[in-house]
């Protein structure tokens, strides 16, 4: 796999995060505590720009950047469109595998020899440590929901 595949693919996750936090921010609108809602907008916000982050490297890198989340993402929607039926708990638990699926994803471009210095300083140095921050993030609402 090249290093713009590489990228590509990255995005694909990120995207697929950005539909996946719309979902359940769009369920949980009405029945969810504000300050659990701008944890989650934070966290929908953050993964918009990875997407920008991940788009601008792409093309600095003079790739063509891919325009949609791909099978991932359709497998990612729905899973958080039936965990949503089944609830809030549910729901944040799919978040989490999603987040967990991406902070795998990163720590494995970080392995690939041939990724690009700039690639590989975005993710040590903005990606990854948000990843991380999402998954502390989610951890402590399902405390809070399980409570």
């Amino acid at each position: 796999m090249s290093y713009i595949q590489l990228i590509n693919s990255l995005l694909q996750n990120e995207l697929s995060a950005v539909a996946a936090y719309q979902q359940a921010l769009n369920k949980f609108r009405k029945e969810t505590a504000m300050g659990e809602m701008d944890v989650l907008m934070c966290s929908f916000e953050e993964h918009k720009a990875a997407v920008f982050s991940l788009q601008n490297k792409i093309n600095q890198l003079g790739g063509t950047v891919v325009q949609d989340s791909g099978a991932w993402g359709t497998w990612a929607q729905i899973v958080i469109v039936c965990a949503n039926l089944l609830g809030k708990q549910a729901a944040l638990k799919a978040l989490r595998e999603g987040e967990l699926t991406g902070l795998e994803e990163y720590e494995k471009a970080l392995q690939d020899h041939e990724l690009p210095t700039e690639a590989r300083s975005l993710i040590e140095t903005k990606l990854l440590p948000a990843q991380q921050r999402h998954m502390r993030t989610l951890a402590s609402l399902l405390d809070v929901v399980l409570a």
